[in-house]
């Protein structure tokens, strides 16, 4: 028996085809953004424009102080989490889910790149689990509470580079190959496009993923790295990358698109392009979730 539309099953098994609901807007009055990594950079000004928009933002980040501060400059409600553990990304969901009615859209734009190789708690190596994991296991968590709005949205932070990423589901970690930091962090940008164009494949058709590129931005993701800190504050530097704000323009004109123009595209900055392999490829996507659902309920 067929999996009722709406229920976890259905969101688990792939969707045998739907149409897709019409939703383009001018405004977000009345819609509730969940925005993760915004405690600075391009979540924090993502959800300054979300805001503006008009709609209520709950603003997820690591650093507690500011988190606070982003969440008290627009209004909105302050969950801090850290990416690198499960155990605060399910304690996320389990507040979203109690505390707030609606989720319209959720951008899972927490990232990070690390110049060598790290393990976090749960035994992953830290550019994965932050950038692809966490982000996987969150929106799992909260598949009901999306698919309870009438047109929910899941945007995630990608990256053009996914084009360069190669990705081998029984070794996410990249524990068979010695480390390389682009090398990874390509592929978790490459596994956050397969997953949102996967979610268009099992959601039914009140739900929408799309990833995105924000392009060259000074923000925190290289904090790790004082190398292209330096190189994106020099002058040189600032005149090759963009703004927090300007990264953040795509999540405003993804969310304000109608909804039937969003699935199976990338968004390149604000121009949607078709998926370039292998973002395409639905063998690689089933494998990806399947890997991706075993490694994020083992921490259960």
């Amino acid at each position: 028996m067929p999996a009722a539309p709406g229920s976890p099953a259905h969101f688990l098994s792939r969707s045998a085809g739907s149409s897709v609901r019409s939703m383009a807007a001018e405004t977000l009055d009345g819609l509730t953004a969940v925005v993760t990594g915004a405690s600075s950079g391009v979540g924090a000004a993502a959800a300054r424009q979300l805001a503006a928009m008009g709609a209520s933002v709950v603003v997820v980040g690591r650093a507690v102080s500011r988190t606070r501060a982003v969440a008290d400059e627009v209004g909105g409600t302050a969950l801090p989490a850290d990416f690198a553990r499960f155990s605060e990304v399910r304690e996320l969901a389990q507040h979203l889910i109690s505390r707030i009615p609606r989720i319209d859209i959720l951008v899972n734009n927490a990232g990070i790149v690390s110049p060598k190789r790290q393990t976090t708690p749960d035994g992953h190596e830290l550019t994965m689990q932050v950038n692809f994991l966490s982000p996987f296991l969150l929106t799992s968590l909260l598949r009901e509470k999306l698919l309870r709005s009438p047109s929910a949205l899941v945007i995630n932070t990608g990256s053009n580079l996914y084009r360069f990423g190669k990705l081998d589901p029984d070794d996410l970690d990249q524990n068979r190959r010695r480390y390389a930091q682009m090398r990874s962090y390509n592929a978790s940008k490459l596994a956050s496009v397969v997953h949102a164009a996967e979610i268009n494949r099992r959601a039914p058709d009140t739900m929408t993923a799309v990833a995105f590129h924000p392009g060259t931005v000074r923000s925190g993701l290289d904090r790790d790295s004082a190398l292209i800190t330096a190189a994106k504050a020099s002058l040189i530097g600032r005149r090759l990358t963009r703004s927090p704000e300007e990264g953040a323009e795509p999540i405003i004109k993804i969310a304000t698109t109608d909804r039937g123009k969003l699935r199976n595209v990338f968004y390149n900055r604000l121009e949607p392009e078709p998926l370039r392999a292998p973002a395409a490829d639905p063998d690689l996507a089933a494998r990806l979730w399947q890997r991706a659902h075993e490694l994020t309920l083992a921490s259960a």
